[in-house]
């Protein structure tokens, strides 16, 4: 019995692993769970924004016109089949937030209509819808508003009117920025345009065709010439005019779903 050693238990503690285990899972678990929530947050994002928002544009878009059209009532004007000329009004002169458009140079206003007609009058309202844009190339009628501001203007599936830019059928450069994607899109195709599409602008009673002329494909976001009064880029100085006329400009976005350059097509007041 001396000889005995008196032992001391030994406990091995096994279980410490097993939670630190169950611990990692539990939180791996977790953050999957976050991730996917995330993902599936934006997902609804972007369907919103790509697909809600243009549902909810296109349709205030339709309802303005027909708004506008209303209010037109009997001086609405007939709208014209492409190449048929005797459509057009007698006494009317007979061309993309999601973006920012290049800023208006200053002094580009009107001034005297084409063919020695009166010009329309004063500018309109700011952000009120007072015009009509018709392309029958892409079968599109859209809202023209006076200015550029999203918000205001441009993500309600309006076209904008650049401030300071002519009025329609004045001699000078109309110019409109439009959104190419989300918001309603209404310059989404403008790309599809070619030389000889009709451009058409109904302003209460007064029908105003242009021709589109040319067709810039991309350009800085800062290149303000092509919608001066005399359209030229100033990036790219072999596209524009050279003569005062009566022009008028469609401005959007590209490459698609980005606001890198610049799309501009460019038309001129049939007469």
């Amino acid at each position: 019995m001396r000889d005995r050693v008196d032992r001391v238990p030994v406990v091995v503690q096994g279980g410490g692993r097993r939670l630190g285990r169950a611990g990692l899972a539990r939180l791996l678990w977790v953050a999957a769970e976050a991730i996917t929530t995330v993902g599936v947050l934006v997902a609804l994002l972007v369907v919103h924004q790509v697909w809600w928002t243009n549902r909810e544009a296109v349709a205030a878009a339709r309802e303005q016109v027909r708004a506008l059209e209303g209010e037109w009532g009997d001086s609405l004007p007939v709208p014209s089949v492409p190449g048929d000329d005797a459509a057009a009004p007698s006494d009317s002169p007979a061309p993309p937030s999601s973006s920012s458009p290049p800023a208006p140079p200053a002094g580009s206003g009107g001034g005297t209509a084409a063919g020695g007609s009166a010009p329309s009058g004063p500018a309109p309202a700011r952000d009120r819808a007072y015009a009509v844009l018709r392309i029958p190339r892409l079968g599109l009628s859209v809202p023209v508003a006076q200015g550029v501001d999203k918000r205001a203007v441009l993500d309600k599936g309006y076209v904008g009117q650049y401030p300071g830019t002519a009025q329609p059928g004045e001699r000078g450069n109309f110019a409109l920025a439009g959104h190419r994607n989300t918001h309603g899109e209404p310059f989404r195709y403008v790309n599809r345009l070619r030389a000889g599409d009709e451009l058409i602008v109904d302003v209460r009673g007064r029908r105003y065709t242009y021709v589109v002329g040319q067709v810039l494909g991309e350009t800085s976001e800062r290149d303000t010439g092509v919608i001066a009064p005399v359209p030229r880029s100033i990036v790219k100085p072999g596209y524009g005019y050279d003569e005062p006329g009566a022009y008028i400009t469609l401005t959007t976005c590209t490459p698609e779903y980005t606001s890198k350059y610049r799309l501009v097509v460019w038309g001129t007041l049939k007469g």
